[in-house]
């Protein structure tokens, strides 16, 4: 028997959630994963258990909002430039590693006290997961 749209729609999810489980595994300094859609509406998203999110509901719904206008207004400009491999924001309390896939964007945020070289791999293992 065929799936509903409501049906496949659950089962990708159920699949996006799984990756982002794994996501979460990779290291002790990963805080929060999520995939927002182009709309930045949130599909799914795990808050590493012990950890408390640094923005309330209202402001990470404005914050994914802008990140998934920025990167579609960016994407104008693949051709010239090539898709975007990731992108990373450093803020004073916190690493926001973006990677845009065609899902969505897998928003990860990692504790500030990461160092470079342990960033790299972070995103290396990210990488080969999505």
């Amino acid at each position: 028997m065929a799936k509903t749209p409501i049906q496949k729609w659950k089962a990708n999810i159920e699949i996006y959630r799984k990756k982002c489980q794994k996501i979460l595994l990779i290291s002790k300094d990963i805080r929060y994963v999520g995939l927002i859609n182009e709309y930045g509406r949130t599909m799914t998203g795990i808050v590493k258990k012990g950890t408390s999110p640094l923005l309330k509901s209202d402001q990470a719904r404005n914050e994914f909002f802008i990140i998934s206008t920025l990167l579609s207004m960016r994407r104008v400009h693949y051709s010239a430039i090539g898709d975007i491999d990731f992108a990373i924001f450093k803020h004073h309390k916190v690493t926001l590693l973006l990677f845009q896939k065609e899902e969505g964007t897998y928003y990860i945020s990692v504790d500030k006290r990461t160092t470079l070289d342990s960033l790299t791999k972070i995103i290396d293992k990210i990488k080969k997961l999505i």
